[in-house]
């Protein structure tokens, strides 16, 4: 079993995903802020969905982390790498269910970034983002990120807009 890190940042934590995380993250699933993001969800769905993040890290290497605030325990959202079989390429992605204009989208996204282009010596990622989704939108360009003239058609979830992150020696 491939140990999940923590990763701390000024505001935050990034940990592995648990059982009690369920509960905020079916919430979330079960409103209309998850339409960008495959959501609505079942319950059921969601506790799979989850069970997913866990199984990308051990299968990939990589993954999400469950994000919570230092000052309050509970997940308020989940960030990290995602690279499944029909993705273009790694992405970093972010969903928030509290906390939203607060930057801890960015702030989580940005230490996963730099977890991939460190520890994992990635050279290149994307954030794929719904249309429409201009709070995903403002934290990818807030990020570096730009646009890629070409969309990724998603099987399931359609067109969607990419986003270049900039290359590791670019942040340097």
């Amino acid at each position: 079993m491939i140990p999940i890190p923590t990763i701390t940042t000024e505001r935050l934590v990034l940990r592995a995903p648990c059982a009690h995380d369920h509960a905020p993250f079916a919430a979330f699933y079960a409103s209309e802020a998850a339409q960008f993001v495959g959501g609505p969800m079942r319950d059921f769905e969601v506790w799979r969905y989850m069970a997913e993040v866990i199984g990308h890290w051990q299968l990939r290497g990589f993954g999400r982390w469950m994000v919570e605030r230092k000052d309050r325990p509970g997940a308020i959202g989940l960030v990290g790498l995602h690279a499944p079989l029909d993705w273009p390429e790694p992405e970093v992605g972010w969903m928030l269910w509290d906390g939203n204009g607060r930057g801890y989208a960015a702030e989580a996204g940005r230490a996963a970034r730099s977890h991939a282009y460190g520890k994992l010596g990635m050279r290149t990622l994307i954030s794929s983002i719904a249309p429409g989704n201009a709070a995903s939108i403002r934290v990818a360009e807030g990020l570096g990120a730009t646009l890629e003239p070409d969309p990724f058609e998603h099987p399931k979830f359609g067109t969607m807009s990419v986003y270049r992150h900039p290359a590791p020696e670019a942040l340097a």
